[in-house]
């Protein structure tokens, strides 16, 4: 009798494992991409004043028509994964925790998309995340096209770099250019050599890092470096993007580029010279240590694109101590 009952449950157990496996070849050519929406600058908390939002698209890559179920409550449908610098992962939300703890009803449509179509929608990260510390995130969308289960199908997206600000502050105040009503950053503005230098350094200073990198030509400045230039080169455009955001990743996380993301204690400009297409900013900087006090010169190159100056390189000289 035991033998037998153990056979009929190794039965069972066989059927459900081969219907999930059939299960999930059927989304094998779906793909999950995020985006960020309307990027603004974020911070810890506030999910109310200061979401994260991001932009959801579910993409048919194969040759038959896909098709999934979609939760009126999406956080039965999806779920968002941050991963810290130590590859640790943010909790979730109570809330989250709360719902899918709670026995209740999950009311969903089921929707189709042709190849080659996508549906897309717009969700709130921190909703689903605790983001208590400010920090650099890798966030990641998992989505459910058969709902959230026990064993549930996951589709896996791509990842983005996401910075958590300190909270904002008197004293982290700036005179760069940031609209005060929804705290976006500006558009690049047509403004001298000289100014975009120092609008640079004092971004830095700041830490601010959206307009740090606001004037800056990331791409040529990721390309400085012969190694890196070669895997650009060779690489998808896929492959650049995510190339580009480790760049910028790294930079604030001051492991490469040292001379270019040091933090100057005070700073002259001593000359711009510049043409219509291309020019330099020379720049005097001081940086200041526990017992002394050490001088830079930085030349600063620059170019016009559309009327906008970009920073593209620059060279350091040690001028001694004070």
């Amino acid at each position: 009798m035991k033998r037998t009952l153990g056979a009929i449950i190794a039965i069972f157990a066989g059927l459900a494992q081969l219907a999930f496996s059939e299960n999930a070849k059927n989304y094998a050519d779906a793909k999950v991409h995020i985006s960020f929406y309307d990027r603004t600058m974020y911070y810890p908390s506030g999910t109310e004043d200061n979401p994260i939002y991001v932009h959801v698209s579910i993409v048919n890559k194969g040759t038959e028509t896909l098709r999934f179920k979609l939760a009126d409550d999406r956080m039965f449908s999806m779920d968002f994964t941050a991963y810290t610098i130590k590859n640790s992962t943010l909790p979730k939300t109570e809330n989250l925790t709360i719902k899918r703890s709670t026995n209740q009803t999950v009311y969903f449509r089921e929707l189709s998309i042709e190849p080659g179509e996508e549906y897309s929608f717009i969700e709130d990260a921190k909703q689903y995340l605790a983001f208590n510390e400010p920090s650099i995130y890798y966030l990641e969308l998992s989505f459910y096209p058969e709902l959230y289960k026990l064993h549930h199908i996951e589709i896996t997206s791509n990842r983005l770099s996401l910075e958590i600000r300190p909270a904002p502050s008197a004293a982290s105040s700036s005179i760069l250019p940031v609209e005060s009503r929804t705290t976006s950053l500006l558009k690049p503005e047509a403004i001298s050599p000289d100014k975009v230098v120092e609008q640079t350094i004092i971004a830095r200073q700041k830490s601010l890092w959206d307009q740090y990198f606001l004037y800056m030509d990331i791409e040529q400045m990721m390309l400085r470096n012969a190694d890196v230039a070669r895997k650009y080169k060779a690489a998808s455009a896929d492959e650049r993007s995510r190339l580009l955001e480790t760049y910028k990743t790294d930079l604030m996380q001051n492991l490469i580029d040292y001379d270019i993301v040091a933090v100057p204690e005070r700073f002259v400009i001593e000359n711009t010279s510049y043409s219509q297409i291309d020019g330099t900013v020379t720049v005097i900087e001081w940086f200041k240590y526990p017992n002394f006090s050490e001088r830079k010169r930085y030349i600063y190159k620059v170019r016009q694109r559309d009327g906008i100056w970009q920073i593209y390189d620059y060279s350091v000289t040690n001028l001694g101590t004070e």
